[in-house]
């Protein structure tokens, strides 16, 4: 069992963000690195075969693209999300309500031995021993959505853990896609809720990928594509041109920019290294 703090070196870039983020973070496995693309699916324990379907195949495609697939463990969607994974030989992280040494549910060891075994890790903000309370996985939704550049839902009722993680991630200024399905069926209420509210309706990980707008290449995340490119210049410029950090907001009145779409630039050149954030104001890495 191992320990990371934000202000250490190789603490994962996204999560460094949170006002909140866990300190300590105990982990066993291997964190992420700075260029590394990590995308969440979460969803209903009681998930249908449907569901556990599109979740194993959409973390496969992720997989396969050199992302890494983050979830919680839990059974239903978050285990097929990390079978997928560890299906295609990729790298998975489980964030768990309990302590980082205490695998629950118990049906799960054989699972989260695969994720170590395949390079992934499996992350707590609880101290070894800690056991289950209902509390802790509300809590512990953040950090998936924290680390991750998107969210996928994949069936989630109206009362649902998959809704307060879809909510850390628009909180957070993270993309938020979700996978339909049947208008009649209850697992779905809370997904087609979301797609009512403005989440991106999605149906494979190509899909994903391509709304994201990366490129995998030696596992790195590129610039966004060329249509794209002028709200990055407009950030850069802004930063540029400012003597000293400047917020989301003060970014916005400078460069025009819907503020979801800054936030979504703001996280991709954040992630390539050319801007970094510290106390919620934004300045070049590079002069």
């Amino acid at each position: 069992m191992e320990t990371i703090r934000p202000d250490e070196a190789n603490y994962p870039k996204l999560l460094k963000e949170l006002e909140n983020a866990p300190s300590p973070l105990y982990f066993t496995g291997s964190l992420p690195k700075a260029n590394d693309v990590l995308v969440a699916i979460v969803g209903t324990r009681k998930a249908g075969r449907e569901g556990l379907l599109a979740a194993k195949q959409i973390a496969s495609g992720l997989s396969k693209a050199g992302a890494i697939v983050v979830s919680g463990l839990a059974l239903g969607i978050d285990g097929a999300a990390h079978e997928g994974a560890v299906a295609a030989h990729g790298r998975t992280i489980a964030v768990l309500g309990t302590g980082a040494d205490f695998i629950y549910p118990a049906a799960h060891e054989n699972l989260a031995r695969e994720i170590l075994e395949n390079g992934g890790a499996i992350f707590s903000e609880y101290s070894p021993g800690t056991p289950s309370l209902p509390y802790q996985f509300l809590e512990r939704n953040r950090i998936i959505s924290g680390l991750s550049v998107a969210t996928v839902v994949i069936e989630a009722p109206a009362r649902s853990g998959a809704l307060a993680t879809a909510r850390f991630a628009l909180e957070q200024g993270r993309e938020l896609f979700v996978v339909p399905g049947p208008a009649v069926s209850q697992n779905y209420r809370g997904s087609h809720m979301l797609l009512r509210n403005g989440a991106r309706v999605v149906t494979s990980a190509e899909e994903i990928l391509e709304d994201l707008e990366i490129i995998m290449e030696n596992l790195q995340m590129a610039l966004p594509l060329a249509e794209k490119k002028g709200s990055n210049s407009a950030i850069i410029e802004a930063l540029k041109n400012s003597p000293e950090p400047l917020t989301v907001d003060k970014l916005a009145e400078n460069t025009n920019l819907e503020i979801h779409i800054l936030n979504q630039r703001l996280t991709l050149l954040t992630m390539e290294g050319l801007i970094e954030e510290k106390g919620g104001r934004f300045r070049l890495t590079r002069q």
